[in-house]
């Protein structure tokens, strides 16, 4: 498959995802919760997710466990939202990523 094609896909994936992932009505879901990156193989048969959470690495890694769960519902909804032919499995992970960014910008602000 073409890079650029790909990179769309995955593009529009994340942005999907968003809106998708404000939908769950999961408690254990926190509101604050973000797609950092996608990630998805040649074939479109795998997506990798990260979020991360504005709470913290516990709210994040709380949120990834109730978003296993509910990876059926969320893989459904993305195929009806895409009309893809080929609706990759997902497999979401949990990133510090924005705790960190936050940790950075206090210490730069502290200069």
């Amino acid at each position: 498959m073409a890079g650029y094609k790909l990179g769309r896909i995955t593009s529009d994936i994340k942005v999907t995802l968003s809106d998708i992932l404000r939908d769950v009505k999961d408690p254990r879901v926190s509101k604050l919760l973000s797609v950092v990156k996608v990630d998805v193989s040649n074939d479109l048969s795998y997506a990798s997710i990260y979020v991360s959470a504005i709470e913290g690495m516990d709210k994040t890694e709380e949120s990834v466990k109730a978003l296993k769960n509910a990876a059926g519902y969320i893989r459904r909804e993305l195929g009806a939202r895409m009309k893809l032919r080929k609706v990759p499995e997902l497999k979401f992970i949990a990133d510090n990523s924005i705790e960190k960014s936050s940790e950075i910008s206090k210490i730069i602000e502290s200069f």
